[in-house]
């Protein structure tokens, strides 16, 4: 009885130690993404896409800081068309929901700090163009899951109210529904502090 009342004791002092700080901001930036086949499936290329959306930072030198944004995902890619050996081309492109839940420390001053960071990032896709895949030999292939779990880490630095974080990210499982593609991305956010 004695341990538990003690373990509560700990956890009810990180958590106070915890909210003594809590900010709110808003977050808008550029991404890079990719997708991979497993087994060399399609050529792709990266796209240019966009992240706009909040968050929050609760704590101080370490923090859990949770994020809700819109933002754009997917790649050019080159596929053989069923029956044949004529290479087409189509796009997959997401519209996503993305909620990533990272746990960070930061060094440094309140105003000026460098902070790393990484945690799940759970993806919510919205609406998903692929449809050019119809003609390829295995359209299922390009079928996308609804919901996908990815990684985050990476580093920022604020500058008083203002936040710049780097971040790269990738699929922990894969986003088709056939399997065997995978998707990573590389993140540059601009944020501001509300509160």
């Amino acid at each position: 009885m004695k341990k538990l009342f003690l373990i509560g004791f700990v956890v009810m002092v990180f958590a106070a130690q915890s909210f003594a700080q809590f900010n709110v901001g808003l977050k808008a930036g550029l991404n890079y993404s990719t997708i991979k086949a497993e087994n060399n499936e399609f050529n792709e290329s990266g796209i240019l896409g966009y992240h706009i959306g909040a968050w929050a930072r609760v704590g101080n030198a370490v923090y859990l800081q949770p994020e809700l944004y819109l933002g754009s995902k997917g790649a050019d890619l080159k596929f053989t068309q069923a029956g044949t050996t004529v290479e087409q081309s189509g796009k997959a492109r997401f519209t996503t929901i993305d909620v990533p839940v990272l746990l960070g420390t930061k060094i440094g001053m309140e105003n000026f700090n460098f902070r790393l960071m990484a945690g799940p990032a759970f993806q919510f896709n919205l609406d998903t163009d692929d449809s050019a895949f119809n003609q390829a030999v295995d359209p299922d292939f390009y079928r996308y899951r609804d919901f996908v779990t990815n990684l985050q880490a990476g580093a920022g630095v604020d500058f008083g109210n203002l936040s710049v974080d780097l971040r790269y990210e990738t699929s922990l499982k894969d986003i088709n529904k056939n399997n065997g593609q995978k998707q990573n991305l590389i993140h540059l956010g601009v944020g501001f502090k509300l509160l």
